[in-house]
């Protein structure tokens, strides 16, 4: 994807403890970015995934997690992690993410995130509920 293939942004600056000895970020740390990145995403559409929890007993589980590490993030860069509903299935959630520059085009890294919906007191997968199928929609434009 590129760019502007993403409406919304979430933005960064690297902190010293996010580095390694080799002085670029710690590979697990940007799971850790684009999970904040989700969580943003969803306040930016309005969604309490807590209340939504309190109200249904469902909330998500991460059942993938992909990063294709392409350029190497130094400590003190400015970044933004873009963040996308790439598709809704009937009880999964597939997030397109991608790493830039603050401002640029230029891309560190692209990523897949998968939840899938589920009962907490089971664990089972339960349908994605209408009202977030109805905001993920709208914004993105997507269906499912």
């Amino acid at each position: 994807m590129a760019r502007q293939d993403f409406r919304f942004f979430h933005e960064f600056r690297v902190r010293y403890s996010e580095i390694d000895g080799q002085g670029v970020v710690f590979n697990a740390h940007y799971l850790t970015y684009f999970d904040t990145a989700i969580t943003e995403f969803f306040r930016h559409i309005g969604f309490d995934n807590q209340e939504n929890l309190r109200r249904t007993g469902q909330d998500f589980h991460l059942v993938k997690s992909l990063v294709l590490y392409e350029k190497p993030i130094l400590f003190d860069a400015e970044i933004e992690v873009g963040c996308r509903v790439a598709s809704i299935g009937r009880t999964s959630i597939t997030f397109a993410l991608e790493i830039f520059a603050k401002g640029e085009e230029t891309r560190y890294c692209t990523g897949e995130i998968v939840w899938v919906n589920a009962d907490q007191s089971t664990h089972r997968p339960e349908p994605v509920g209408d009202e977030l199928r109805k905001m993920l929609g709208a914004f993105e434009r997507v269906t499912g």
